[in-house]
């Protein structure tokens, strides 16, 4: 027997799926950035072009967004029976692991080249998530968004980070007070 789901239903479904998914984006977002951050001697040493926005301003977007994804996840897991949602899902976790690489690729391993690659996969695989998180709910879609803005953003930053620091930024980040060379 093939049964429809009530409205109110569904709105119950979406909702569980929304209180486990908000909080693991935010808590994968949060773990992620302990891998690395902008509190080092290295970083501090780097020139920062104009676009770099305050520090403060990237906790506040990054949860903002990570709330946004967590809200279209749950749309889109709670879409049972819809045609492609696992592929949606599956796409969109291949998708987060990559970005949330990137902190530990330009923090933590000081490489911004590699972050730049990052970054653009990052771009390249939300793209296809986004195509397939359409099929399955286009207001999910419509949320993410401005994650795509955001990375796209991100990236711009990032080349201009190594355009504005060829060499890669300061060579001694350890934060001793003398080098020795003989």
């Amino acid at each position: 027997m093939n049964v429809l789901a009530s409205p109110a239903q569904l709105r119950a479904s979406f909702l569980r799926w929304a209180l486990f998914m908000v909080p693991l984006v935010l808590l994968i977002g949060f773990a992620a950035g302990q891998l690395g951050g902008p509190d080092t001697p290295w970083f501090a040493g780097l020139v920062k072009p104009a676009t770099y926005p305050p520090p403060a301003a990237f906790g506040i977007v990054w949860s903002v967004l990570f709330v946004l994804i967590g809200l279209a996840l749950a749309l889109v897991a709670s879409a049972w029976g819809a045609h492609g949602r696992g592929a949606a899902l599956v796409a969109f976790a291949i998708h987060f692991a990559i970005t949330q690489s990137w902190t530990a690729v330009f923090f933590g391993m000081q490489d911004m080249f590699a972050g730049l690659m990052v970054l653009g996969v990052g771009i390249a695989s939300l793209l296809i998530a986004l195509a397939l998180v359409a099929r399955v709910r286009r207001s999910a879609a419509l949320l993410l968004l401005p994650y795509l803005g955001w990375l796209c953003f991100a990236g711009v930053l990032n080349y201009q980070f190594i355009a504005a620091n060829p060499d890669g930024g300061p060579k001694d980040a350890s934060g001793a007070a003398t080098k020795v060379e003989f």
